[in-house]
């Protein structure tokens, strides 16, 4: 299939040259609007009061706030750890306190069933009780019983009155396994001597059974909050609702067609200018925009938009965040003008010597009459100098669009590459009778994508092997906030790491991070749905109840956005979608959609197992999820792809998700299938939400995929929140023959204990020789290398040497007594030495130091500096094992937008002026204010020296 191109980054469609002295195309609208937290009646009307309302800049993400108190906090008790009894079977009887209980069976909770019972039939039934002792001092009030979790349904008594139930019993039987209970008591129920009777009916569909994990207590802390959040783990324990969003704006002078687009609200936005409902917009990733010229009011009077967003519910699978987290823009236009996203640039044709350049231009007259309009087209290189240009006139009828093609051909273009990302643009200008009344820039680059079975992968006519990680949207301590900067640094990151391709799963990315990988040379991976007509995960509020009558419109939305970024290689309809197997007819519209505009990228979508039927007849099951694909992504399905090669040779394929554990088999696959083009791990950098997913534990079991409060992140990242490298990351340093060799230490573990990972999971090794209290122990050492041998040295002696190749997964481990000073990994080839690398015991802190990203940044709201913050010992040596309480102050032109230490279970404020280090290091972000000079950030902690940086805010050339 062949490829091309790039577009107007869609964040930054701005006219090539002014309408007037005063005026842009495009402006930035994000600032001055007021936010209310909440739902308010009449909020829509521009009479309504909001003078109380909090003043901010956008983008904007809720939920990443400090919550404020609990205003109905209650006193809580744990009703599940201890000693229960348990009766087999149904009987209404048994809510009652009066029941004689004495021959049921004695068990202690939490645990399932199963194991506490031997209890293992499907579609069973059982009770619990026990006498609770309660404090005395929470005789005759309210209080919130903590039952855990419970598989599946329950519902519970306390002193014979029933006080709540989750999940529904047969004949409408639905699960709610994963739901943490909290039953509110009322006031006067409860007796506090030690006979308070607690009673749980539960019903089992299938699996375990039974109380199996205790409730943890409400602990708001920072953002995050157990007990309101909805969707709990999911989303990071943080809490959605109801926001409101005004701003108030002047009309554009009459004549004027002026149009507002938002980048990106989660979720169910809706709109007013004026009192007028403007519409709605459900998909909580994909652009959207309206026409704000009717709704008007005249030239110099005020005007005010309001925007209600609703994320509530069970939504998502991962953190959304809350409100309008993307840019908004203010389009003004003439009336005969190009609409948005209108302007799509192609390279159809491509080689070292010309291209061919495509213009498609769609041309709307607003007017009440018809017009002859003039359209030109300057394609210019990345200095800027005219490449060509092509003039052609065009007649609209009024009220109508019509799309015009012009060609323009470049001699000896630059090709955009990973290596030398190159950007043209095309200045598209609409005239009406000598008069400039539109201008559109669309920046795109000359480049041919081409993918076969046979070749694999190629741009430009060069095999490209993916090396792809998969990413959620949100930017760790901002939330979901795309801020330009923030979405850029993520590229950066991924790209300093090795990285060549992201998969924005499971939703369109920002503008900014496209923009970005078109700047710096990194392919993406633009995906749509997470669901299509069915929900996921129990979240029956999710995007599946808009898709029937949203999916064409979010398509559209998604694709003339991007379609013009030479980043972008594929579209992606879907990932894991329930009916993946059994729903041809919804891919194959999905993909008319997508081809309706664009027709020059491949269109994938990432299939997993449902295991079980599947998996015993792989083959004749899955096929029907293929047939509408260019390219099929294979979810954590290494095993399918020579099987299926061998079934259906022309089908490509590549890992749209993979195991960290796992990511030596899974990139010699891609070296050594041409038909497998690339791997996208699981993830590459560390989210919110799916809390735990890739935890370790002690013991033969790993637990259940997730951990429960205080998890808060997924863990699964090659980088954490704030971007700083974890294990897997120089593991697979090696795997992509970036590093010859690395040294990494397992944690100390208690003599014969068994770590098991999830999952995702790794095991806990760091980056330190640092190890007090532990002298003479032996800890593990993993030595990383793609040498033949590996010695280990510890102070200039020899522990050991082993032999590593595939076969051992490129790994030594050894068992080191524990002593301070030099551990050495030394790797060797044909028995000569070829690459060391060490680990070095630090000293007692000493001090902090601050070290920016850079030194200077751009004096407004988009740009960011993010601070590395570390102690230190005396000689300059991060110290791993040291734990500060740092706190901040900053000072000059800008604040300080969050912090973190990337911890995955030590949930904090992101917002405090205060982070306690982890591994010896944490992350401040400063932000601008507006203005030009310095930001200076002064870092304290007790018993270091401080530290002290400055930050300049100007004009930043890019």
């Amino acid at each position: 299939m062949r490829l091309l191109l790039c577009l107007a980054l869609c964040v930054f469609t701005q006219t090539a040259g002014p309408l007037n002295a005063a005026d842009t195309r495009d402006q930035l609208f994000d600032s001055g609007w007021r936010f209310h937290r909440g739902d308010a009646a009449g909020a829509e009307l521009p009479g309504f009061d909001d003078s109380r309302w909090r003043t901010l800049d956008l983008p904007h993400d809720w939920s990443i706030e400090d919550l404020p108190p609990r205003p109905d906090a209650a006193p809580e008790v744990d009703a599940v750890t201890g000693e229960w009894r348990f009766h087999r079977g149904d009987a209404p009887s048994w809510s009652d306190p009066s029941t004689d209980d004495a021959d049921w069976r004695h068990v202690t909770l939490p645990d399932n069933w199963e194991r506490h019972s031997g209890y293992s039939e499907n579609n069973a039934y059982g009770w619990y009780r026990r006498r609770l002792e309660i404090p005395a001092e929470f005789a005759g009030e309210e209080i919130d019983l903590l039952l855990g979790r419970i598989d599946d349904a329950d519902e519970v008594w306390l002193n014979g009155q029933r006080i709540g139930g989750s999940g529904s019993f047969p004949p409408d039987y639905r699960s709610a396994w994963d739901v943490d209970r909290r039953y509110r008591a009322p006031a006067g129920l409860v007796r506090g001597d030690g006979s308070d009777l607690v009673a749980v009916r539960v019903f089992d569909g299938e699996n375990n059974g039974g109380i199996y994990q205790a409730g943890a207590k409400s602990q708001r802390v920072g953002p995050f909050d157990p007990a309101e959040a909805q969707n709990r783990h999911f989303t990071a324990y943080t809490v959605g609702g109801i926001g409101w969003y005004r701003k108030a704006f002047e009309s554009p002078e009459a004549g004027r067609q002026t149009t507002i687009r938002f980048d990106g609200v989660y979720m169910n936005a809706e709109v007013w200018l004026n009192g007028r409902r403007l519409g709605e917009h459900p998909h909580g990733y994909t652009g959207f925009h309206f026409d704000l010229t009717p709704h008007l009011r005249p030239p110099g009077e005020e005007n005010v938009l309001a925007v209600r967003v609703r994320n509530e519910g069970r939504n998502s699978r991962w953190y959304s965040g809350s409100g309008i987290y993307r840019h908004v823009w203010l389009t003004t236009t003439g009336e005969v003008h190009i609409p948005t996203w209108g302007v799509f640039v192609t390279t159809p044709e491509v080689s070292a010597e010309s291209a061919s350049v495509r213009v498609s231009t769609e041309v709307r007259n607003a007017a009440d009459a018809p017009s002859v309009a003039t359209v030109r087209v300057t394609v210019r290189d990345a200095a800027g100098a005219s490449v060509g240009v092509s003039e052609q006139e065009l007649n609209i009828a009024a009220g109508t669009t019509e799309l015009i093609q012009q060609t323009i051909d470049a001699a000896q273009p630059e090709l955009w590459s990973l290596e030398s990302p190159t950007l043209y643009s095309a200045d598209v200008q609409v005239l009406v009778d000598g008069r400039l009344v539109d201008s559109v820039r669309a920046p795109f680059g000359v480049r041919k994508i081409e993918v076969d079975a046979q070749r694999g992968f190629r741009l430009n006519g060069r095999p490209v092997l993916l090396k792809g990680g998969c990413i959620h949207h949100d930017n760790g301590p901002l939330g979901a906030a795309a801020i330009d900067r923030a979405e850029e640094r993520r590229v950066e990151l991924l790209k300093a790491n090795g990285f060549n391709a992201i998969r924005s799963s499971h939703n369109p990315p920002s503008p900014a991070m496209i923009a970005a990988c078109d700047r710096l040379g990194v392919l993406m991976i633009v995906e749509a749905f997470d669901q299509w007509n069915e929900s996921k995960e129990n979240n029956q509020q999710d995007y599946h109840r808009f898709f029937d009558d949203w999916h064409a419109h979010d398509i559209a939305a998604m694709v003339r956005r991007d379609r013009n970024h030479p980043s972008v290689i594929m579209w992606s309809i879907g990932n894991e979608i329930p009916e993946q197997f059994r729903a041809g007819d919804t891919g194959q519209r999905l993909r008319d959609e997508v081809l309706r505009h664009d027709d020059t990228r491949p269109v994938t979508a990432a299939i997993c197992t449902d295991w079980g039927p599947v998996m015993e007849n792989w083959g004749e099951l899955s096929d029907p999820a293929f047939p509408h694909l260019d390219v099929a992504g294979y979810n954590y399905l290494p095993q399918m792809y020579e099987p299926d090669h061998a079934r259906r040779p022309d089908r490509v394929m590549y890992g749209s998700e993979s195991l960290p554990k796992d990511a030596l088999a899974y990139w010699t696959l891609v070296e050594e299938r041409p038909y497998v083009i690339g791997d996208f791990v699981w993830t590459a950098l560390d989210y919110l939400g799916e809390a735990g997913i890739a935890h370790t534990s002690l013991g033969p079991d790993p637990g259940p995929w997730f951990l429960s409060w205080p998890w808060i992140n997924a863990w699964c990242g090659d980088l954490d929140l704030c971007g700083f490298k974890k294990p897997q990351s120089f593991y697979r340093d090696v795997v992509w023959r970036r590093s010859p060799i690395e040294l990494l230490v397992h944690t100390p573990m208690p003599p014969d204990a068994v770590e098991s990972l999830s999952w995702w999971g790794w095991p806990d090794e760091l980056k330190s020789w640092n190890w007090d209290g532990h002298e003479g122990q032996p800890l593990q050492a993993a030595v990383y290398s793609r040498c033949d041998r590996v010695r280990l040295e510890l102070n200039g002696r020899v522990i050991g040497e082993q032999p590593v190749s595939p076969a051992t997964k490129l790994t030594a481990r050894f068992n080191v007594p524990y002593e301070p000073g030099e551990l050495k990994a030394v790797g060797l080839v044909d028995g000569r030495v070829v690459a060391e690398n060490s680990l070095r015991t630090a000293g007692p802190p000493a001090a902090l130091r601050l070290t920016a990203d850079r030194g200077a940044i751009n004096a407004n709201r988009n740009d960011l500096s993010y601070i590395t913050v570390e102690v230190v010992d005396a000689s300059g040596a991060r110290v791993p094992t040291a734990e500060a309480e740092v706190r901040f102050s900053v000072g000059g032109v800008g604040e300080l937008a969050g912090q973190a230490n990337g911890s995955p279970n030590q949930p904090a404020s992101f917002q405090a002026p205060a982070c306690r280090t982890r591994h010896g290091r944490c992350l401040a972000i400063l932000r601008p204010t507006g203005g030009a000079g310095p930001i200076t950030l002064t870092a304290e902690a007790d018993g270091l020296r401080p530290a002290r940086l400055a930050v300049e805010c100007g004009d930043v050339d890019e």
